[in-house]
């Protein structure tokens, strides 16, 4: 077959690791990382890019990049090597439950006077972090809920009805101009962001492709399909709050009608969608599966663990008068005449 005609570009590499995945994906043969895949950094932008590359043949490819390397077998080996890299570390360095309702109530209560990055935004926010944030954020958001569609094959009974009621709601009800990454993309416009699939990657730090590659992780491997639950009833679980919030930023900023809509949108949505998820698809789940307690509770932590890595990375930055990302936006495309 041939090579694939659109798609977005190949990243630069960010070391030996993500270079050695980027040059066997441009035809260059097994991938040669050598030590450096089992030595690397869990956390750290050389293995996090080469493991968000090797994931996103499983999506939409890259251009110029034959599709059948999705499966070949050196690129699979080298991919599990970083898998286990990475996930041997938010065991150690993430578990806090065994009890999947324990970690669940823990996320409802907010702190008080809260300093995470909504709350940030909501008070102060600058045009130009509300653009920075938006354009990390479209590494995911751009495929909203893909990742977590591989989990469907993996459920059945009340879980797999749930989770695919949710999925119908996040894929737009039907409707394509509702898809909620289309939403997002109508979100960069009003942000004057460059609203291209991917467009973004060289930019992302570390810790947004981690959060990327934990959905990844978790959706492509049945063994962790307890874990995938848990990551997205996390992330239902704190999403109205926390949208709420960017939608008060989003207005207070100017930023338009869509920026504003996108979050507008999951407050309510998100709502209904942490019933369903809590009652029928985390519970629906463990009434038949039992001994995946502590998975649905491994990936609760997990994302609360990433998510705080990367809140504290735009916090840090920020603080600094720095920019959060690696390769600088370029201008405001909606300021433009």
């Amino acid at each position: 077959m041939s090579d694939e005609p659109t798609g977005p570009e190949l990243p630069r590499d960010r070391g030996p690791v993500s270079a050695a995945v980027i040059s066997a994906l441009r035809g260059g043969g097994p991938p040669a990382a050598g030590d450096a895949a089992a030595t690397a950094d869990p956390y750290g932008d050389d293995l996090q890019l080469g493991l968000y590359v090797a994931y996103e043949l499983h999506y939409r490819g890259f251009a110029g990049v034959d599709p059948a390397l999705e499966w070949d077998p050196d690129l699979l080996r080298l991919r599990a090597v970083l898998e286990r890299r990475f996930l041997d570390a938010l065991r150690a360095d993430a578990t806090r439950h065994e009890s999947a309702a324990e970690a669940l109530d823990e996320l409802l209560v907010e702190p008080v006077g809260g300093d995470g990055v909504p709350h940030v935004l909501e008070r102060s926010g600058t045009r130009e972090q509300l653009r920075e944030y938006a354009a990390q954020r479209s590494l995911y958001h751009l495929k909203e809920a893909d990742p977590h569609a591989w989990v469907l094959p993996r459920l059945w009974g009340r879980a797999k009805a749930g989770m695919a009621a949710v999925e119908f709601d996040e894929f737009g009800g039907g409707r394509a101009e509702r898809v909620h990454a289309q939403l997002f993309a109508d979100l960069m416009t009003d942000l004057g962001l460059d609203t291209a699939y991917g467009r973004y990657l060289d930019a992302g730090s570390a810790e947004m492709l981690a959060l990327v590659n934990l959905m990844s992780l978790f959706g492509l491997h049945r063994a962790l399909r307890g874990a995938l639950v848990g990551h997205f009833a996390a992330v239902e679980v704190t999403s109205s709050p926390a949208s709420r919030r960017l939608a008060a930023a989003m207005r207070r900023a100017g930023a338009g009608p869509a920026a504003e809509f996108f979050y507008t949108e999951h407050v309510e949505a998100d709502a209904v969608h942490e019933q369903v998820v809590r009652h029928e698809v985390v519970d629906g789940l463990l009434a038949a599966e039992p001994h995946l307690e502590r998975d649905v509770a491994f990936g609760i932590d997990a994302t609360g663990f990433l998510e705080d890595r990367f809140g504290e990375r735009l916090l840090a930055a920020w603080q600094a008068g720095e920019s959060s990302l690696r390769v600088a936006l370029g201008p405001d495309l909606a300021h433009v005449p």
